[in-house]
């Protein structure tokens, strides 16, 4: 059964940038679109990005559009989420996730699954 992986999150300053990484061991992850999500404490889970098996198709929350971008390595199985000019409203953990649809801007939760175990982003100075 597919299982998802997040790694990468850490405290950074604001304006600074991490690189998340996505990986499904012992899986192949070339076969599924891949969304990223986040999720602040007392907030609901929001879609922020996805991306479609052959990356032509990717979409951004507003909130992440210009600063974070989403990409995969097929012979990695591996999906990034590079975050950049970081702000402290960006943080929160961090997961993602598979669908057996497709990436659609909608970036709804529901449609994704399974989820890993998500990794902290914190932008404090």
């Amino acid at each position: 059964q597919l299982q998802v992986v997040e790694s990468g999150g850490g405290l950074v300053q604001p304006g600074g940038s991490l690189r998340l990484s996505c990986a499904a061991p012992g899986y192949g992850l070339s076969g599924y679109p891949i969304g990223w999500f986040r999720q602040a404490p007392g907030k609901e889970r929001e879609g922020i990005s996805c991306i479609n098996t052959n990356s032509r198709i990717i979409h951004y929350a507003d909130a992440v559009k210009g600063r974070f971008t989403i990409s995969r390595d097929n012979a990695k199985n591996t999906v990034y989420l590079q975050m950049n000019s970081l702000k402290p409203e960006d943080s929160a953990v961090y997961y993602c996730a598979a669908t057996l649809y497709y990436c659609k801007g909608t970036l709804s939760r529901d449609d994704y699954d399974p989820w890993g175990q998500g990794t902290q982003v914190t932008v404090s100075s």
